[in-house]
């Protein structure tokens, strides 16, 4: 199974709520990173956003079947117009190691 890595960098306080909304949209985890966003003042002020220093960066490993869905779904609850202020990329992830595949969830059989 092929994955991708997504990337999202949120202010700080914020990588619960990314974590939240990629697991309803079918991730299973992620690793929150503690960061510092540096900018310049003519780029702050170009864009009319303002900047926090603090930031979080959550990465989160996903089958590529999935990683639009996911993305997305980050994207419109954490993205830059949202109290978040957050980016979200992908990259393609070569090789892996220690994941292990989901449990698939089989009926029960019926008596």
């Amino acid at each position: 199974m092929d994955y991708e890595v997504i990337f999202t960098v949120v202010n700080s306080g914020y990588a619960e709520d990314v974590m939240d909304v990629a697991r309803k949209a079918g991730a299973r985890g992620g690793t929150i990173i503690n960061a510092r966003g540096v900018v310049n003042e003519s780029a702050a002020s170009f864009f009319g956003i303002t900047m926090h220093s603090e930031k979080e960066i959550v990465m989160i490993v996903v089958p590529r079947d999935i990683k639009d869905d996911i993305l997305n779904a980050v994207y419109s609850e954490m993205g830059l117009d949202k109290k978040a202020h957050g980016i979200a990329f992908s990259l393609p992830v070569s090789d892996t190691a220690g994941l292990v595949k989901a449990p698939v969830n089989l009926p029960e059989e019926a008596e």
